[in-house]
């Protein structure tokens, strides 16, 4: 379990674990389809980090033992209108804040700093040609993931 998480509680901890499912619905669904691609990559984006040498490695490599099962739980209980299910994401995401600034500064910056760049792969990982130009302009709206406080 990451250093972290011992600041936190069990729910505060398993919100964090839930933030990367939570982008990739919230980034996937921009445009009102959740493409098939894009949650797959996300999937495989994770798996990758898990494996990464980095801060976050032991992050996400939990986030990735229940990656799937968490989309498909998620997608289940969110409403089906792109504008209703946006927003209910966009706030489950901004309640990450008061639990990032329990964490130190670093690592919060950590974890600010992959969750846009997870969000931006996502938005990537779909259209365009050869991905280039691939971020349509709901999922440009979304890829700073304005709700979250920079850190």
């Amino acid at each position: 379990m990451p250093k972290e998480f011992d600041k936190l509680t069990e729910a505060e901890q398993q919100q964090l674990l839930d933030a990367i499912p939570l982008i990739t619905i919230l980034i996937a669904g921009a445009d009102g389809e959740m493409d098939h691609n894009e949650l797959k990559w996300a999937e495989k984006m994770t798996n990758i980090r898990s494996y990464d040498n980095n801060k976050l490695q032991e992050y996400f490599k939990m986030v990735g033992e229940r990656f799937a099962p968490r989309i498909d739980e998620l997608i289940q209980e969110l409403p089906d209108d792109t504008e209703a299910r946006q927003a209910i994401l966009s706030n489950r995401l901004a309640a990450l804040n008061p639990i990032l600034h329990k964490i130190d500064d670093f690592d919060a910056a950590i974890y600010y700093k992959n969750f846009r760049t997870f969000a931006k792969h996502v938005a990537e990982s779909s259209g365009g040609l050869l991905r280039f130009l691939s971020i349509g302009p709901k999922e440009a709206e979304l890829i700073e993931l304005p709700m979250l406080d920079e850190f």
